[in-house]
């Protein structure tokens, strides 16, 4: 059994997507369908059996649960508007602690999602306590646990992995609401006005010019799925393309594609000031050092990818 948490949202169903191309069904997706309209994303999918989040710690935490090939957990609380920090940390500190000592204890593979928002406002984006200063109290629960388990790497009897998402866009991300990625909301406002938002500049940079290191979904499927085939590699790597790219050329990638499209600065919003990312783009060196060779798209390529799949539907 693989089991995928957080396997009805964005990162996680195209994870089982992915693992059912790949010939494998025996897959138990844990995640809460409080907010049922993601059973979309596991819709097309072929799993084994679903287990709400609380329901599926109770039995580990029980014994119950019989050990699993591999645990990618992809469940979080990805909200980086979300100030409840006892929330935040029970979700994305407390329970990967859990399944972190379940799969030591019975030697399972454990690969997780960690998060770019760790490094703060940068400016440099390598794995090192140097670099890390979060803006908010999401990224600081990714922080944390990647602390955690740098702490105990070294005893630890199975592999572990963290893998640290810069900004992931592509299919099946449309429960997101406003956490949505601009690939889609530029979409979704083409379609509906022919025109895209985007913010002023803010932090030096130019209007629509702040930019990000976008990784295409497929991508991080990719990096997972290398990791679990290549069991002696453990720590926390930073998952992106390696490049950043400003808001403008995602926002052109998208006119692109419909053939039409403008542009409309809007003001900076308040709420975020000093809790934003102008510039992210991922050190992909301690990746590409353990083997990881395979390509990334630009921007360009995964919004055609991304948009072409969005046709289909």
């Amino acid at each position: 059994m693989i089991v995928v948490t957080g396997g009805a949202g964005f990162i996680g169903s195209n994870l089982v997507k992915e693992l059912n191309r790949r010939g494998q069904r025996d897959i138990l997706v844990v995640d809460e369908l409080s907010d049922g309209h993601k059973f979309v994303n596991l819709a097309d999918c072929d799993i084994a059996d679903f287990l709400d989040r609380d329901d599926y710690l109770d039995r580990v935490i029980s014994g119950e649960m019989p050990a699993p090939e591999v645990i990618f957990h992809e469940g979080a609380c990805s909200s980086t508007t979300e100030w409840d920090g006892r929330y935040m940390m029970a979700n994305n500190f407390e329970y990967s602690k859990q399944l972190l000592h379940y799969c030591q204890k019975c030697s399972v593979p454990f690969i997780y999602a960690s998060s770019a928002s760790v490094y703060g406002a940068g400016p440099v984006f390598a794995e090192g306590l140097e670099n890390e200063r979060a803006l908010n109290v999401y990224g600081y629960s990714k922080f944390l646990f990647d602390q955690y388990v740098r702490r105990h790497l070294d005893s630890f009897s199975s592999q572990v992995v963290g893998l640290r998402y810069f900004n992931v866009y592509g299919p099946r991300e449309q429960h997101k609401g406003s956490m949505a990625s601009v690939a889609f909301h530029f979409n979704k406002q083409i379609k509906e006005n022919g025109e895209l938002r985007l913010f002023e500049g803010c932090d030096g940079y130019a209007d629509g010019e702040q930019r990000r290191d976008f990784v295409y979904v497929g991508d991080t499927v990719n990096v997972n799925l290398w990791m679990w085939e290549h069991p002696q590699v453990s720590g926390v790597f930073n998952c992106g393309s390696g490049r950043s790219q400003s808001f403008n050329e995602m926002a052109q990638a998208v006119i692109h594609w419909h053939g039409k499209g403008q542009i409309h600065y809007i003001p900076f919003p308040e709420h975020l000031k000093n809790a934003y990312q102008s510039f992210t783009e991922a050190d992909m060196s301690q990746l590409r050092q353990v083997g990881y060779d395979q390509p990334f798209l630009s921007v360009e390529q995964g919004v055609k990818a991304y948009l072409d799949e969005l046709a289909k539907v």
